[in-house]
């Protein structure tokens, strides 16, 4: 699951919401050169995926079960994002979610560019000192797979999240399907990026109405304890979509208001990214029981206590979470 990048390139395994100050510089420094450049590997990685649909050959294989896939487009995507990222950084520890074998990656997998956009942002001075020994990357190549082959598209995302310190810091998502029901000649796709300090750009920030209590929540890894703990919460309505990506998409757009995830199915590259953007328009993402995720090189994969994550009234979903659930999902690091 480390994605580390060798010389010969041999891989193991529309509008803005809170506007940054966009100054020309002449050598940006290296968080903003590392996210431009995860940017523009997601767009890639975006384009990969839709090829790999349109081709009609998914090559589904299933890892520990039916609810547990990997496709094609999971393991083209991961090459991508690993073997572009680690040629322009070859100091970074890249972790992934497909255990993939040691091979070639085909030049045409790589991604030389970076947004230009970005690379005009003028992140906070905190960041100055970074050094790519001290960053990891995280990467879900395709959050969503079941809903994937199942042809859920607008459920699918790519995800990309960078962590300083154990900390979640930087996070870019790739909706490969964005605007895919607005019918023939509709461009296809978008890319959503935010850093702590600094904002989030790539959507409209719409929160749910006042006084509205929607729960999203997992469509294909429910349980007892989930279903449990959202009936606790009493919301007015929850939605069961695919893909921990999109959930918080969701929360950002405002179509919910809190994801209640009481289960320790989710993983580290599922939540790293996400994070980072949820957090850099004022939301939180933590475990059921209101605890931070660290993302360290060496932290446990699994979210083993869950996510609860909200864009506003976070303290208003964790009161509500039965203390049975809390005790029954224990962090481990």
């Amino acid at each position: 699951m480390f994605c580390r990048a060798l010389h010969s390139l041999t891989v193991i395994a529309p509008c803005s919401v809170r506007r940054a100050g966009f100054t020309m510089s002449s050598a940006p420094v290296l968080l903003v050169r590392l996210v431009a450049a995860a940017h523009s590997v997601a767009e890639k990685a975006g384009t990969i995926v839709r090829n790999v649909m349109s081709g009609g050959d998914l090559g589904i294989v299933e890892k520990t079960g039916a609810n547990d896939l990997q496709t094609a487009a999971d393991r083209l995507v991961q090459q991508s994002i690993c073997a572009s990222l680690a040629r322009k950084f070859p100091g970074l520890t890249i972790i992934g979610e497909e255990d993939l074998p040691s091979e070639e990656v085909s030049e045409d997998l790589i991604e030389p560019g970076q947004s230009e956009e970005i690379l005009k942002v003028t992140f906070p001075s905190q960041y100055n000192s970074i050094k790519e020994e001290e960053l990891v990357v995280w990467v879900d190549p395709l959050d969503g797979t079941k809903e994937y082959t199942e042809g859920l598209l607008d459920h699918v995302t790519v995800l990309i999240g960078i962590a300083y310190e154990g900390k979640a810091i930087a996070g870019v998502i790739n909706q490969p399907y964005y605007n895919y029901q607005a019918g023939d000649g509709a461009v296809l796709g978008r890319t959503i990026w935010g850093v702590l300090g600094v904002g989030a750009f790539g959507f409209e920030l719409k929160e749910v109405p006042q006084g509205q209590h929607i729960v999203t929540t997992t469509r294909s890894h429910s349980s007892k304890l989930v279903n449990d703990c959202i009936a606790a919460i009493n919301p007015d309505k929850v939605v069961r979509v695919g893909g921990a990506g999109n959930k918080i998409i969701q929360l950002i757009e405002g179509q919910a208001s809190a994801y209640v995830f009481a289960s320790p199915g989710c993983k580290k590259w599922d939540t790293c990214a996400p994070e980072a953007i949820l957090h850099a328009v004022g939301g939180k993402l933590t475990d059921i029981s209101g605890n931070a995720y660290e993302y360290h090189k060496d932290v446990q994969h699994m979210n083993s206590a869950g996510v609860l994550a909200t864009l506003r009234n976070f303290n208003y979903y964790s009161s509500r979470v039965p203390e049975s659930v809390k005790q029954a999902l224990v962090p481990k690091m």
